[in-house]
């Protein structure tokens, strides 16, 4: 049986995209998240919808084969920021080809922070 093609044109929301962004950035160590308020960033990940987490702190700009990207990002102290870039930008583009066929023509990264990681507290017993 012969498989059957159908037509029509497909629009892939900019929240979509963003929110794609957002969680591959997230996949790569070193970063310790989104956006550019500790306090914004606090509320909107105990009181936001999970989309809206995975966005914050990501400004996307779709077109029909390509999008650019801008995103915000908090890192981890102690690792080499350059590096983190690198792996991040790496991700997202993957990701963006393989979830929605875009190619990412920009990343642009803008590190907007840096966490101090938590000292594990040892107990004397």
């Amino acid at each position: 049986m012969a498989e059957q093609e159908f037509v029509g044109e497909t629009i892939i929301g900019d929240e979509v995209v963003a929110s794609i962004a957002g969680l591959a950035a997230k996949e790569i160590k070193g970063v310790a998240g989104l956006g550019k308020s500790a306090v914004r960033r606090a509320l909107t990940e105990h009181l936001g919808a999970a989309d809206e987490r995975a966005r914050l702190g990501v400004a996307v700009e779709v077109g029909k084969t390509e999008a650019i990207i801008d995103l915000q990002l908090i890192v981890v102290y102690g690792l080499s920021i350059p590096n983190i870039i690198n792996e991040v930008r790496k991700q997202v583009a993957s990701r963006l080809m393989e979830f929605v066929g875009l190619i990412a023509k920009e990343i642009n990264v803008h590190v907007v922070g840096v966490e101090i990681p938590e000292k594990k507290k040892t107990t004397v017993a």
